[in-house]
């Protein structure tokens, strides 16, 4: 049976794989020893940037240590496709934050019209 790792089970195995300490890992992201086993205990969750750093001091693909199925792609073309589906996915949330602007300006313009038009007696 195929059973996907976690991150941080990868990362220990890929570690241990290029026969380098926790401290080497450490040393070498930059970040204490304590930090870096607490990344690989999933203690701590990893920013994309650090996940970028891991990868990189381990020579892996991203794709690959976060266990995405790129079904066969080469990196630059899964790397291409998750570029447009981000690009899709900003512009949907730009389509969004407009359509909050416009509820706030009228919800806004209407509070300003009650304090304009006070009740008379």
């Amino acid at each position: 049976m195929n059973q996907k790792r976690s991150i941080p089970e990868k990362l220990r195995n890929l570690r241990l794989a290029k026969g380098l300490s926790q401290e080497n890992m450490a040393d070498l992201l930059h970040i204490s020893t304590t930090a870096y086993g607490d990344l690989e205990r999933g203690k701590t969750e990893m920013t994309l940037s650090r996940l970028e750093s891991v990868a990189e001091v381990l020579a892996v693909a991203l794709p690959d240590l976060l266990g995405l199925d790129t079904d066969g792609l080469p990196e630059i073309d899964y790397l291409r496709q998750e570029n447009a589906r981000l690009i899709a996915l900003n512009g949907r949330l730009h389509n969004e934050l407009e359509q909050w602007k416009q509820w706030y300006w009228l919800l806004t313009e209407r509070q300003q019209d009650k304090q304009r038009n006070p009740i008379g007696f």
